[in-house]
């Protein structure tokens, strides 16, 4: 897909589900990303969107999506406006979302929403008259970070087709691993997954890996993964998903990568995080050369970047 063709197939368009794209949209978003990366693009600072504005919805707590999203928009000459604590603004008057979205819809050209509920963004699309990013809904979709993760997948190790990919930590509630995996199953990957049984993948995700073939192990711990995984992708356990305290205490430290334990994989193995990490990786494993979590948070700006281009740019009225 060249430039001119990604601008129509992302023009006002809404990103709801990492499911919503086919292989030819993933690669477009990553493709343009590479005009914006900081080690090789040449136009990252131009004021492509000057004038327009990026509206931040985030009913939940965010560091890196929130600030990379306004990062993205002001690198790019566009302004933004938003909130981090809904309970300043009038839903906590009651004002229900739908009503919300529609009048900050007419605020400004995009928004990016973050809220608890699986589902809130997809509905807040339908209520709205500009594009609306999911930034997190529940333990539902994150498929932004689906983006940039595979956007750091495909830089670090130079391809998606061929991986072996391991899943560790929370797979029940982790929508960073829903959205992630539901991606990769566009290219030739195998999926494993590393975690409690407590938190194993939901059915119907676990279903949809095993019925395209790429299921590969399904195990407790790090030590039964296969040697030759080419991509570890560890989670935090999802606290504040958790419906009872007492179940999050019974698996919080249920896994715990050090620098020893990753040993035998050898040191082409990437390393990624969503960040951000409470005990479940080491700080040694900072000095793997393969743990590439923090250029990964970096990439967020990079793709968001393009795709904010994509979605409000230069083309986009072609």
């Amino acid at each position: 897909m060249d430039v001119t063709e990604a601008h129509r197939a992302f023009r006002g368009r809404s990103v709801i589900s990492a499911e919503d794209f086919h292989k030819e949209d993933l690669l477009a978003v990553l493709d343009a990303a590479r005009r914006f990366d900081p080690e090789g693009g040449s136009h990252q600072y131009e004021p492509l969107l000057q004038g327009r504005i990026l509206a931040t919805l985030f009913h939940e707590p965010s560091t890196r999506t929130r600030l990379s999203f306004e990062a993205a928009m002001l690198r790019l000459g566009g302004q933004v406006l938003g909130f981090a604590e809904p309970h300043q603004t009038s839903f906590s008057k009651g004002e229900s979302l739908a009503d919300a979205i529609r009048v900050v819809a007419s605020y400004c050209d995009v928004i990016v929403l973050r809220h608890p509920m699986e589902g809130a963004a997809r509905l807040a699309s339908e209520s709205s008259e500009v594009p609306v990013l999911n930034g997190g809904d529940g333990s539902n979709q994150h498929p932004t970070q689906t983006l940039l993760d595979l956007y750091t997948i495909r830089k670090s190790t130079g391809r998606l087709d061929g991986l072996k990919v391991a899943f560790m930590g929370d797979l029940r509630y982790g929508r960073t691993v829903h959205s992630l995996a539901n991606a990769l199953l566009n290219f030739d990957v195998q999926l494993s997954f590393v975690g409690p049984e407590s938190l194993r993948l939901p059915d119907v995700l676990r279903q949809r890996v095993e019925a395209a073939g790429r299921l590969g192990s399904e195990v407790s711990s790090v030590e039964e993964l296969d040697e030759d995984i080419d991509v570890l992708y560890a989670t935090r356990i999802q606290k504040e998903r958790f419906p009872d305290p007492l179940d999050y205490e019974r698996v919080r430290s249920a896994y715990r990568l050090t620098r020893a334990s990753l040993d035998r994989f050898g040191d082409d193995l990437k390393i990624l995080h969503p960040l951000p990490r409470v005990d479940e990786v080491a700080m040694d494993v900072d000095l793997h050369p393969g743990a590439v979590y923090f250029e990964q948070a970096r990439n967020g700006v990079t793709v968001r970047m393009a795709l904010l281009h994509l979605i409000l740019g230069e083309g986009a009225d072609a």
